[in-house]
């Protein structure tokens, strides 16, 4: 079991209450993420260190937390970017990331997307046979270009974790060029062999209900094809093993466990040429940077009960925490309770149910938890929540995207003083306005009577 980061309920504790009494959640805007800085900055610090002595570029998944001051936050840690789509470049560029940290990963990459990475010099990992047959035309049409960072993703089928949704290993997935199918092998080695300008390898094998060994096992095997492909060729073709990421993440209390360095230390007793010097070696770390540094901060606008159980509604459900909601087996939220002030309740824990805003019996949080008695004007705290939920919205009966603020503590606040300014927020994304939802729905000037004039 790994520790918990010394001080990180403390630091909670304060930003909840600086937030309720700086109006950063309130009857009026009801729900905002808060992202600890410090613990992010942290997370960075030790990812670098547990993959110290070699050459490494860690970028950061942009899925995980698609927001350009977070971005920035990374990359000043040291951290690149892996991109899979259009809008994740774009947000990676507006964050200042250099093009020689990016790594563009995606099943679908269009021939566009494709000639833009060439272009800025990211790295590319291509994802199947016919990408790479689009490759080849686009490198003959631009006429001997510098020389690319490209790798084929590849699939070493492996098996999959917990959460079938998450484990990309698997004999079917949809991801990479299937290393066990027959007659994958000789093509994998034929297309290094034909190709000198392809030197780099990825696998991710799955994210969070995956096993440390099992995402191991997936690298031993794409280091040792790595090594056949530049045994056959005669040289060190391949230079660079992309390993992805994918550590989960311990959604059961403060402690951090698995650790990146737990999953260094595995690496390096099952794969150790991994570590030899003649790789370098590329990362794709999301959730398991953020998660423990974010929550989700929502005021209870009702409480009831029915069927004998207490039921609060609170303004944070599937719009935030749509996982949790919909699959809430592979994604149960610790949840914690705060008065109307933003301080920690302390009443004798009672089953209670957490109930979201959206309009549907589903929308549920936590399910017959023991909880001190939440009452109207509460406020409930979704922890855990830095990556995947307050970033990325759902957008369900309209509600708009909370704003997320950034938050540091320092050190001498130890979160009792309710008049204590050791609390500094920064917005990282205001929240977001009516007006601007209606013109997302076609409610400009120029679209809301659209259709009327069809006839």
């Amino acid at each position: 079991m790994g520790a918990g980061e010394s001080g990180f309920g403390a630091r909670r504790d304060a930003a909840v209450r600086e937030a309720v009494r700086r109006g950063l959640v309130t009857a009026d805007r009801p729900v905002a993420g808060l992202l600890d800085v410090c613990g992010a900055r942290r997370a960075a610090a030790g990812l670098r260190a547990a993959f110290g002595g070699v050459e490494v570029l860690h970028a950061f998944a942009v899925k995980a937390a698609p927001l350009v001051p977070v971005l920035r936050l990374l990359a000043d840690e040291g951290l690149g970017a892996e991109v899979a789509s259009p809008g994740e470049l774009a947000l990676a560029r507006a964050a200042g990331v250099p093009a020689e940290s990016v790594v563009l990963d995606s099943p679908a990459k269009t021939t566009a997307e494709l000639r833009e990475a060439l272009a800025l010099g990211l790295a590319v990992n291509v994802d199947s046979r016919e990408e790479l047959t689009r490759l080849d035309a686009l490198l003959a049409e631009a006429g001997a270009p510098r020389s690319p960072a490209v790798g084929l993703r590849v699939n070493p089928q492996v098996g999959g974790g917990s959460i079938g949704a998450l484990s990309t290993a698997t004999e079917t997935s949809k991801f990479g060029v299937a290393m066990r199918d027959e007659g994958a092998r000789q093509w994998l080695v034929r297309a290094y062999a034909e190709r000198p300008w392809l030197s780099r390898i990825h696998a991710h094998v799955g994210s969070q209900g995956c096993p440390l060994e099992l995402m191991a096992a997936g690298v031993r095997d794409t280091y040792e094809l790595a090594e056949e492909i530049n045994a056959t060729a005669g040289e060190r073709r391949i230079r660079t093993i992309d390993i992805g990421g994918g550590l989960p993440v311990n959604f059961t209390s403060d402690d951090i466990a698995p650790t990146h360095a737990d999953y260094a230390r595995l690496l390096a007793a099952t794969v150790p040429g991994l570590f030899d010097g003649r790789y370098g070696l590329v990362t794709e770390f999301g959730r398991s940077l953020l998660a423990k540094s974010g929550l989700i901060l929502a005021r209870v606008e009702y409480t009831k009960s029915a069927g004998g159980r207490r039921i609060a509604v609170a303004h944070a459900g599937a719009q935030v925490a749509v996982r949790t909601v919909f699959a809430p087996e592979s994604w149960p939220l610790r949840v914690a309770v705060f008065d109307g002030r933003g301080l920690p309740k302390r009443a004798e824990p009672v089953p209670q149910d957490v109930a979201g805003p959206c309009c549907f019996a589903g929308d549920l949080v936590a399910v017959d938890r023991l909880l001190p008695r939440i009452d109207a004007g509460d406020h409930v705290a979704l922890l855990d929540t830095g990556a995947y939920y307050f970033s990325n919205h759902y957008a369900y009966n309209t509600l708009p995207r909370p704003g997320v603020y950034g938050f540091a503590v320092d050190e001498q606040d130890d979160g009792t003083d309710a008049d204590a300014p050791g609390v500094r927020f920064a917005t990282v994304r205001p929240p977001q306005p009516l007006e601007e939802l209606v013109a997302e729905s076609g409610g400009g000037a120029s679209g809301a009577g659209a259709l009327s004039a069809l006839r």
